[in-house]
């Protein structure tokens, strides 16, 4: 009996990794396709944290959650932080170049313009702030 619980458990442990490891080849994948595709969008670079944020008018999270999170970081950071939000239904050409699969999604931008951070679904006020204070 206990050598097939032990069984099932490394099976747990090996599908749950390999999750992990296909989420963070998603994630390095977009990071490189916004790299890319930078100067599409932003000419010339701000040269300071950019959050490029893909949404439609229909997303109702987008509304209730993550636009007033990113109202917050503006009001919190003002001209140090520069945001670019984009409609996908306007611009689906452009939210296929940067890989983007469902709103919202946010790209974070270093201020010499790399792509350092993908979150894709919601990414509350905190947790933006976290990752633009390591850039």
């Amino acid at each position: 009996m206990t050598p097939d619980i032990l069984l099932r458990f490394a099976y747990t442990i090996g599908i749950i990794l390999l999750g992990l490891g296909a989420y963070w080849l998603v994630n390095q994948r977009l990071l490189s396709r916004a790299k890319s595709n930078l100067n599409s969008l932003l000419s010339p670079l701000p040269n300071k944290p950019v959050i490029v944020y893909f949404t439609t008018p229909d997303c109702a999270p987008c509304k209730t959650v993550q636009r007033p999170a990113l109202e917050k970081l503006i009001n919190l950071l003002g001209e140090k932080l520069h945001v670019v939000e984009i409609d996908a239904t306007e611009h689906p050409d452009l939210a296929k170049t940067w890989g983007v699969m469902s709103v919202p999604t946010t790209f974070l931008l270093d201020s010499r313009g790399e792509a350092r951070y993908v979150n894709n679904g919601v990414t509350r006020a905190e947790k933006l702030m976290e990752q633009l204070q390591t850039l």
